[in-house]
């Protein structure tokens, strides 16, 4: 049902991926001083990963794991909403914990850990996907770097005398 959704209107990738660009770092900026908030916000934006990558879903799968190495492009609707949907977690994670590469690590191992949850339960109806993997782990990837922007911008606005 999301991929039908994602194919009917490709914007929606692009938007949140600009809109996380461009709002993500002030607003972890904003979170720095508010730790508990951040990691509140991380865990509730789990909730769509969750729901999107766990929830059976009836179709017959025909593979249980698939091995490809498709790079994401917005004319490929799942896999650009793969990355996006890692963004978010990882940039609040990254601002809750003030450490980029472990939240990155995190996510990366977290989508692992669902690929490997899907491959073992085929009850879900859902088959797993190095694709699935590796576009999660750009967008977690994003989702450090945009945390890491929102670390070095609010220690250098600590550092300026006002």
């Amino acid at each position: 049902m999301i991929t039908n959704v994602l194919l009917a209107h490709r914007w929606i990738s692009p938007l949140a991926l600009t809109l996380f660009v461009f709002l993500g770092p002030p607003l972890g900026a904003w979170l720095i001083k508010r730790p508990r908030l951040a990691e509140l916000l991380a865990v509730l934006a789990l909730i769509p990963v969750g729901i999107v990558t766990l929830v059976p879903v009836k179709r017959e799968l025909y593979w249980r794991c698939e091995v490809a190495w498709t790079f994401p492009t917005f004319d490929r609707a799942e896999l650009a909403a793969n990355v996006v949907l890692f963004i978010a977690p990882v940039l609040l994670a990254t601002v809750a914990l003030r450490r980029p590469l472990l939240a990155l690590a995190a996510g990366s191992l977290l989508s692992l850990a669902i690929e490997t949850f899907q491959a073992l339960v085929p009850a879900l109806g859902r088959s797993c996907s190095t694709n699935d993997w590796m576009t999660n782990t750009i967008g977690a990837a994003i989702g450090a770097l945009l945390g890491w922007v929102a670390l070095t911008w609010a220690g250098r606005r600590r550092a300026v005398p006002q």
